[in-house]
C-alpha cells in the first residue's frame, strides 16, 4: 500500500520518526481537495499513542474535505538547515499517513486540548490557566484525532 522511500539510506527507523513527530513544533496536515488538487494546512498538536491530535473551529474547509475523505498524511520537518556549499538542505522528517476522525466523547477532547496545552506552554501559570481554557472552550473547539496507520522518517545531512 505504502511506496518504499527510494533513497534508503536516508530512512530513519519508526523510533525515530515518532521522536521528530513528538517534539516537533508545528506540522502540515494534507488533505485530499478533490479538485486535483491537495489542501495542506499548518496546525499546532500533539503526538501520543500513535494518535496525532489537533484542534480548530467548528467548521471551515478542512473539515468539509476530512469528512468527504478522512485519508489524510501529516508532516513535521525538524532541524532544517540551509547547505549553500552543496545546493542542499539538512534536516530530518517524519510523514504519518492514517484517518482524521471529529473526537465526540467530552473527555478525550479535554485530554487532548490539555496535553496540546502541557506540549507548548512550560510556565505553571501558563499551563493552570491552559487547562481551564480548554475545559470552558469544549463546545466552540473541534478536536480531530488522526489514527496512523504508517510512519516514514527521513534525514538528509
Amino acid at each position: 500500500m505504502f511506496q518504499e522511500m527510494r533513497r534508503q539510506d536516508r530512512q530513519l527507523n519508526r523510533t525515530e520518526a515518532e521522536a521528530i513527530l513528538a517534539g516537533g513544533l508545528y506540522g502540515f496536515l494534507a488533505v485530499n481537495a478533490g479538485d486535483d488538487y491537495g489542501y495542506g494546512v499548518p496546525f499546532s498538536y500533539v503526538y501520543q499513542d500513535n494518535k496525532i491530535y489537533l484542534h480548530c473551529a467548528l467548521e471551515g474547509k478542512k473539515l468539509n474535505l476530512m469528512r468527504r475523505n478522512n485519508k489524510v498524511s501529516f508532516c513535521v520537518v525538524a532541524g532544517a538547515e540551509p547547505k549553500p556549499e552543496k545546493y542542499s538542505m539538512k534536516y530530518r522528517s517524519a510523514m504519518a499517513f492514517g484517518r482524521a476522525v471529529e473526537v465526540s466523547k467530552p473527555e478525550e477532547q479535554l485530554a487532548a486540548l490539555i496535553a496540546l496545552v502541557e506540549k507548548y506552554y512550560t510556565d505553571p501559570d501558563h499551563v493552570a490557566k491552559g487547562r481551564l481554557k480548554a475545559a470552558e472552550s469544549l463546545d466552540k473547539t473541534l478536536v480531530i484525532r488522526i489514527d496512523v496507520d504508517h510512519i516514514t522518517g527521513k534525514v538528509r545531512k
